[in-house]
């Protein structure tokens, strides 16, 4: 049975909102070197866009969390599969996703990189969906605010399906 995908971000409104996240991240960091860490797997496509349009130093690093599988809630249950391979002790980082929907991972993840005394964390995340927010969580940089629905694209996926897509798009009705 096909899916049905209504538009929410074309190509070029996403690039727009990009330049703008990158302006500020570049704004706030200047004359600092900066570590962007990516949350594999959907953040590649959406860090690759912003670390290209800093004007600031940068480094890059990735580390991959699991709780999703197969389902469109999170199953709770939060595992690092790859681990950090940079120092970030004394070091300004910033972690880059796609999605912060229930807030677990990135509490999850705040806590783990802490735990390496960063001189700072900040997050920057693409989409940020507050209809499932089970824990406040400090978002830095956000380039859309939703409140609800399932999205696709841009590294948004569904069961590994649509990521690739270069717009987003909410799933359903």
């Amino acid at each position: 049975m096909p899916v049905e995908m209504i538009p929410v971000l074309s190509r070029a409104e996403i690039a727009q909102k990009v330049k703008i996240l990158a302006q500020r991240i570049s704004e706030d960091y200047a004359g600092k070197e900066l570590i962007g860490i990516g949350v594999l797997k959907g953040s590649f496509i959406f860090l690759a866009d912003l670390l290209r349009e800093l004007t600031i130093p940068v480094q890059v690093d990735f580390v991959r969390l699991a709780s999703y599988g197969s389902n469109i809630t999170s199953s709770g249950t939060i595992r690092i599969t790859k681990e950090t391979e940079l120092d970030i002790r004394d070091r300004d980082v910033l972690i880059v996703e796609d999605i912060i929907d229930s807030g677990l991972t990135i509490a999850y993840l705040l806590e783990h990189l802490k735990s390496f005394s960063p001189k700072s964390v900040k997050v920057c995340t693409f989409v940020d969906k507050t209809e499932r927010r089970e824990v406040q969580v400090p978002i830095d940089y956000a380039g859309l605010v939703v409140e609800h629905g399932f999205l696709v694209g841009y590294g948004l996926d569904f069961d590994e399906k649509y990521r690739t897509l270069p717009a987003i798009y909410r799933i359903g009705s």
